[in-house]
């Protein structure tokens, strides 16, 4: 399944305004002006977003992973490679020594970075395609990309199918860092999505 030039647009503009928010959110927490790109919005098979991300995130992939329930459910996982979650905790604090790894205090920082992030876009979906969607706590964990995958088909409620993949680039003190948004929904979901994406354009025309 792909998506639509109109899906796209219109998932492309959600999740901005999304971004717009977490943004807003991370500068007001770090005192730092922190922008995020437009993002790069695709659809693929969840097998095929696992070695996609294999070829870019060679080592172990640092992932907050929230999972999401209402009439769409699924996981959204926000993931760096080890090296930028690192840099990113840095950029987005006044630690600048620092051992260079994935501390307990670079992992706390990352989990808050996409808890704000992972809930300001799926905080958009509910608001503006006018579906109730719940939170779990987000939890972060520090493995291989297709490990990632495998658990969170392990835990989804229903099976999982498709993910949306959302390029994701932080601007932080003259720094960027480049991440990943994955949204993983399964086939009725997905359903319901693009429904909703449909009824939401139909909206703005009125």
């Amino acid at each position: 399944m792909e998506l639509t030039v109109d899906q796209k647009d219109t998932l492309t503009e959600l999740i901005n305004i999304g971004y717009g928010r977490a943004a807003g959110a991370l500068s007001e927490l770090t005192g730092y002006r922190i922008t995020l790109e437009v993002p790069q919005v695709s659809m693929h098979t969840i097998a095929a977003i696992s070695p996609m991300l294999e070829k870019l995130i060679k080592d172990d992939v640092a992932s907050v992973n929230q999972m999401f329930t209402g009439p769409i459910s699924g996981s959204a996982l926000l993931m760096l490679d080890q090296n930028a979650a690192v840099v990113l905790s840095r950029l987005l604090t006044d630690e600048r020594g620092g051992s260079g790894e994935f501390d307990s205090s670079a992992r706390e920082i990352i989990t808050e970075v996409g808890n704000i992030l992972l809930n300001a876009c799926l905080g958009v979906f509910g608001n503006l395609l006018h579906v109730h969607v719940t939170f779990a706590v987000p939890q972060l964990l520090v493995q291989r990309v297709a490990k990632v995958f495998e658990s969170v088909a392990e835990h989804a409620a229903d099976q999982v199918h498709y993910g949306l993949m959302i390029h994701t680039r932080f601007f932080v003190r003259a720094g960027d860092v480049t991440g990943y948004l994955v949204i993983v929904l399964g086939l009725s979901s997905l359903d319901r999505l693009l429904l909703e994406l449909e009824g939401w354009e139909k909206r703005q025309i009125e």
